[in-house]
C-alpha cells in the first residue's frame, strides 16, 4: 500500500483490505517509486495508492477514489483481483453525499505491463514453453529409439564415442530446430498478437536454450527406458505435456493451486522458464529479477543430463 495521505480513514482502507482474506499487506509506505521493484520481483500482484486528499475528500462529503495497480502479466489473476477489490470497496465504503445524487468510493484500476488485460500475452509465454518441451522430448527419444530398433546403436560400442559425445550428436540438432521454432513462434506472436519482446534479447535466447538443454535430455532419458518408439512416444507425451500444461502455471495460476501441487510442481522445469519468460517477455526484467528460475533450471538440467548419460553408457 502506498499512502499518500496519512489520516486513519487511509489505515481503515488498509485493514479492511486485509481482514477480507482476499489480501496481504507486503509494504505500506508512501512513494509510488517502491511499486516497481515489488512488481518486478513477483513480491506483489497488486498495490493500493491512497490520493494525497482521501481523508479530506471524506471529511468534507465529496466524493473520491482509490487508485488500484495490478500486475497485468498474469490476466487472469488480475482479473480476479480486481474483482475482489471492488468488492471489499463496496462493502466499506461510506456513501458521501455530492449534490443530488450519493456517490460511492471506487477503486480506480491502473494495469502494468498488459494494460487491456489481453488473455494472449499471457498464454504466449506459456504457450512457447509448452511446444518447446513437448516437441524437444518427444522428437529427442524418438530419433534415438528409432537408430535403435534399427540397430544402429549397437554399431557405435565398436566405435571410440563416449556417451557424452553420443548425446552431443543426438541433440544438436534437435537444438537447432527447436531454437528455429522458438524465433518463429515470437514472430508470429508478433505479428499476430502484437506480443512486444520488452527485455533483453540476449537473456531471452541464453534462458530458452538453458530450457532446451533440460528438455533434450529429458528426451534422452525417455529414449533410455523405451524400447520401441510407441513407447517413446506414449512416455515423451505423459511426461512432457502434463506436467507443463497442468502444473508449470501455464493455464492455472500455481499461487491458486493445493499446498501439495505446488511443492509438486518444483519438478516441472517448465515451471521456471515460464516465470523467466514472463519476466523478460512482459516486464522486461533483468537476470537479476529472474536468476533464481535460471539456477533452477541449470539444477534440474545438470541432474537430467547426468542421469541420462549414466544410463547411455549403461547401454552401450
Amino acid at each position: 500500500m502506498v499512502d499518500h495521505d496519512g489520516t486513519r480513514a487511509g489505515r481503515e482502507v488498509a485493514d479492511s483490505f486485509v481482514r477480507s482474506g482476499y489480501f496481504d499487506l507486503v509494504v505500506h509506505g508512501n512513494d509510488v517509486r517502491v511499486l516497481d521493484p515489488l512488481f518486478d520481483a513477483g513480491r506483489i500482484q497488486a498495490a493500493l495508492v491512497i490520493p494525497a486528499t482521501y481523508g479530506a475528500d471524506l471529511a468534507a462529503h465529496r466524493a473520491t477514489t482509490l487508485q488500484f495497480v495490478l500486475d497485468g502479466s498474469d490476466s487472469q489473476t488480475a482479473t480476479t483481483i480486481l474483482g475482489y477489490a471492488r468488492q471489499v470497496v463496496a462493502s466499506v465504503s461510506p456513501r458521501v453525499r455530492t449534490g443530488t445524487r450519493d456517490a460511492a468510493v471506487a477503486p480506480v484500476p491502473l494495469v502494468w505491463y498488459n494494460p487491456d488485460l489481453s488473455s494472449a500475452r499471457f498464454l504466449v509465454p506459456g504457450l512457447l514453453a509448452f511446444i518447446l518441451m513437448v516437441t524437444s522430448v518427444i522428437a529427442t527419444a524418438l530419433a534415438v529409439v528409432r537408430e535403435k530398433e534399427r540397430g544402429t546403436m549397437e554399431s557405435l560400442r565398436a566405435t571410440p564415442l563416449v556417451a557424452f559425445e553420443l548425446l552431443i550428436g543426438k541433440t544438436l540438432p534437435y537444438l537447432l530446430l527447436a531454437s528455429g521454432a522458438a524465433t518463429g513462434a515470437l514472430v508470429i506472436a508478433r505479428l499476430l498478437f502484437d506480443v512486444h519482446v520488452r527485455g533483453s534479447l540476449f537473456w531471452l535466447a541464453a534462458v530458452t536454450l538453458l530450457f532446451l538443454a533440460v528438455s533434450l535430455g529429458w528426451g534422452i532419458l525417455v529414449s533410455t527406458v523405451a524400447e520401441t518408439q510407441q513407447v517413446a512416444f506414449q512416455l515423451g507425451l505423459l511426461s512432457s505435456m502434463l506436467p507443463t500444461f497442468i502444473l508449470s502455471g501455464f493455464i492455472f495460476p500455481i499461487s491458486s493451486m493445493p499446498p501439495a501441487l505446488q511443492v509438486i510442481t518444483h519438478v516441472v522445469p517448465a515451471r521456471y522458464f515460464l516465470v523467466a519468460l514472463r519476466e523478460i517477455i512482459l516486464k522486461g526484467a533483468g537476470p537479476e529479477v529472474w536468476w533464481n528460475q535460471a539456477v533452477g533450471l541449470l539444477i534440474y538440467g545438470v541432474a537430467v543430463l547426468g542421469l541420462a548419460t549414466i544410463r547411455t553408457v549403461r547401454s552401450l
